[in-house]
């Protein structure tokens, strides 16, 4: 596989009129190649491998905040990075899960070509599952290259997406009291 993207690495370099045997650019195509398979490599992982039966008995039934989970990810528009941090919270049935995990499986759907929209959607869906949780929510707020270094170019724009389930839909001041800690 990696053979095969550098090849189309070299082609793409050929396609913008520069010489890829040139010394900058020698080992730029293999380079780029190890680079696009590490960025995507979420394609590769399982929700099954990423939790590793990290899921246990708990009493709590309170809700559980993490936030600021650094992402990066690749734009499937434009194959620009978007940057930004994730912000989870649930509220446990019983079950909650290794707090490291989050962060790993905010990681397995950044890993992949997306949009902002879907991998919110996706994480959201991903800990219900995991954990059988009363809500989940996801808040995610990123910068888009795609949009900041071409198009439109405007530096300072954001996104924000959000997906509440359960109590967090349901439940006005549940759902508030989540924002305010993220807001911290």
């Amino acid at each position: 596989m990696i053979q095969d993207l550098s090849k189309h690495y070299k082609a793409i370099i050929e396609g913008l009129g520069e010489n890829p045997e040139r010394d900058g650019l020698k080992d730029t195509p293999m380079r780029a190649a190890k680079a696009m398979s590490f960025l995507t490599q979420g394609y590769h992982q399982s929700l099954e491998e990423i939790v590793n039966g990290a899921v246990f008995e708990s009493d709590n039934d309170e809700m559980v905040v993490i936030r600021d989970i650094e992402l990066y990810s690749m734009c499937e528009h434009h194959l620009l990075p978007f940057i930004g941090k994730a912000h989870v919270g649930y509220l446990p049935n019983g079950k909650v899960l290794g707090l490291s995990k989050f962060a790993r499986i905010v990681d397995m759907y950044a890993r992949r070509l997306q949009i902002q929209e879907n991998m919110t959607l996706q994480i959201a869906e991903a800990i219900e599952q995991v954990t059988g949780a009363r809500g989940v929510a996801v808040v995610i707020e990123a910068k888009h290259m795609c949009m900041m270094m071409r198009g439109v170019e405007k530096q300072n724009s954001s996104m924000t997406t959000s997906v509440m389930r359960g109590g967090f839909r349901s439940n006005l001041s549940t759902r508030e009291e989540f924002l305010r800690y993220i807001a911290k």
